[in-house]
């Protein structure tokens, strides 16, 4: 039972990175064609992302939108799960179902939903609308992983601050925020990976004037298969895998992935 349970899980594994093996083999290539086998060694495509203005530009630009509405995510995510998870009230369900409902939707209906907000404002093909759109509909992910980290808290930590004299503030400072930090980690990082590779809420929302890099990936199709773009795909997997990896050593992504992690630690 052992030896079959290493095997499928072996199979599993090598089926899984077989695909990014084949990339990443690719991206050495030393001609400009996506050729498997490659011929000969080359590192010139990865050195192109950044020598390239227009990749360089699109790298910046992903970066610095992911990581402001990763923000953007937790700053609405995390007092909407405190007060839906602390406070009980009767709305909760409706309030929190409205939470998730941007991330259970298509992405093109919540773009296109966007897209006509700021055209009736006047504010088209800006970055900050890209940042609040993906803000907004990355919401969830932390919203999940901080209603999680509220509905395991032991209650009586908040009782016994109550008891020794704490107020509200106090007590959520103290005691409340400290336990939430792991979980905003891990709801920022899930926002921050998913935003760097959305391209229909970027494109709908402000098309060609804000070039991400996903955007760029797609132009760049129509030109043929480069290795350039085997390169892109290997830098998004090294930056997602260090993404999460610090997430699951300052946060609770084993929790929020489904585990019961205090099974784990005693098992441990």
């Amino acid at each position: 039972m052992r030896t079959l349970k290493w095997t499928v899980t072996t199979l599993t594994v090598a089926f899984l990175l077989a695909p990014l093996l084949v990339v990443a083999i690719v991206s050495i290539n030393e001609n400009r064609y996506m050729d498997f086998p490659p011929e000969g060694f080359s590192v010139s495509w990865y050195t192109a992302l950044w020598t390239d203005a227009g990749w360089r530009n699109s790298i910046v630009r992903s970066v610095t939108i992911a990581g402001a509405s990763a923000g953007v995510a937790v700053l609405v995510a995390t007092p909407l799960a405190y007060v839906l998870r602390a406070y009980r009230i009767r709305l909760a369900p409706l309030l929190y179902a409205l939470g998730i409902l941007p991330f259970m939707l298509p992405p093109v209906i919540s773009a296109l939903g966007m897209q006509v907000f700021w055209n009736a404002t006047g504010h088209v093909g800006r970055i900050e609308n890209v940042i609040l759109a993906h803000g907004v509909f990355f919401s969830t992910l932390p919203l999940v992983a901080i209603s999680l980290a509220m509905e395991t808290m032991d209650p009586s930590l908040r009782e016994a601050a109550h008891t020794l004299g704490a107020n509200p503030r106090t007590t959520f400072r103290t005691i409340t925020f400290p336990l939430l930090v792991p979980s905003m980690i891990t709801g920022y990082a899930a926002a921050f990976v998913l935003s760097l590779n959305e391209y229909i809420i970027s494109f709908l929302v402000a098309g060609f004037s804000v070039e991400t890099l996903p955007i760029k990936i797609f132009n760049s199709l129509r030109y043929g298969f480069t290795p350039t773009i085997a390169a892109v795909t290997v830098a998004f997997i090294v930056v997602a895998a260090t993404v999460f990896t610090f997430a699951a050593m300052f946060g609770n992504l084993l929790r929020f992935l489904g585990a019961d992690v205090d099974q784990l630690e005693r098992n441990a």
